[in-house]
């Protein structure tokens, strides 16, 4: 699938959209947030160990939780805030590819089931994911997919019930995994109460319920080191 091909996509579904729901896709893609800090690893001559966290905003915020995760380690953040699938993947060679990392880490999926820019079936979220992972697979990277994290509302999106969407997509990833010899990062099954919504006040704030508190960033660096100490194994 070409790039043209997915900014039709967009550019379709902003069109027949409710605009109530919609949101102007330019101003999410933001493909040259990073422009500048990718500049500056890309001159750096050696990237050994390299890790790319490509994500929304669960994965930006978990610098403003943990900035010694990743300063510590050769671990890169490229997480935006309020990004779909496709938008991210706009940005996945500059943002990725391009950074030359051993492992990619794909945590997405939250924001295409709020609707940030309007509806987008299962098949697409999956096919967007999948096609990330083929993208860094074939340019030798080692990828590591997500599942996406648990969430029983959306309270900028109410009314949606995404729990059984969630599980349904997740499943589908970890099968894709098994398939392709990539790796499945099971956050849902560690953080997610009987209902399929992160715990609340374990991982999360009764007024956020989608994004993890410290105590859930602390689960997920623990799930994450296993998964890229496996990739490089």
């Amino acid at each position: 699938m070409t790039l043209k091909y997915f900014i039709l996509v967009i550019c379709l579904t902003q069109l027949f959209m409710p605009q109530a729901y919609a949101q102007n896709w330019r101003e999410f893609a933001n493909t040259s947030r990073y422009e500048k800090a990718n500049l500056e690893l890309k001159l750096q001559t050696k990237a050994n160990n390299r890790v790319v966290f490509m994500g929304n905003s669960i994965t930006e915020n978990w610098m403003a939780f943990r900035p010694e995760f990743f300063t510590d380690r050769n671990y890169i953040n490229r997480g935006i805030g309020g990004q779909t699938t496709s938008q991210m993947l706009l940005r996945f060679r500059p943002d990725v590819i391009d950074l030359k990392p051993e492992v990619v880490v794909i945590l997405a999926g939250t924001n295409d089931l709020a609707g940030n820019t309007g509806y987008t079936s299962e098949e697409t979220i999956i096919g967007n994911i999948k096609s990330m992972a083929e993208l860094a697979h074939a340019n030798g990277i080692k990828v590591v997919i997500s599942s996406i994290l648990p969430a029983i509302e959306y309270l900028w999106r109410p009314g949606l019930e995404p729990a059984p969407k969630i599980i349904s997509i997740n499943t589908a990833l970890k099968a894709y995994t098994q398939e392709n010899n990539f790796i499945y990062l099971d956050y849902f099954s560690a953080m997610a109460d009987d209902k399929g919504g992160l715990k609340v006040p374990d991982y999360t704030t009764a007024n956020d319920l989608v994004h993890p508190n410290l105590a859930g960033y602390l689960v997920m660096e623990k799930l994450a080191e296993k998964a890229i100490k496996k990739a490089f194994q």
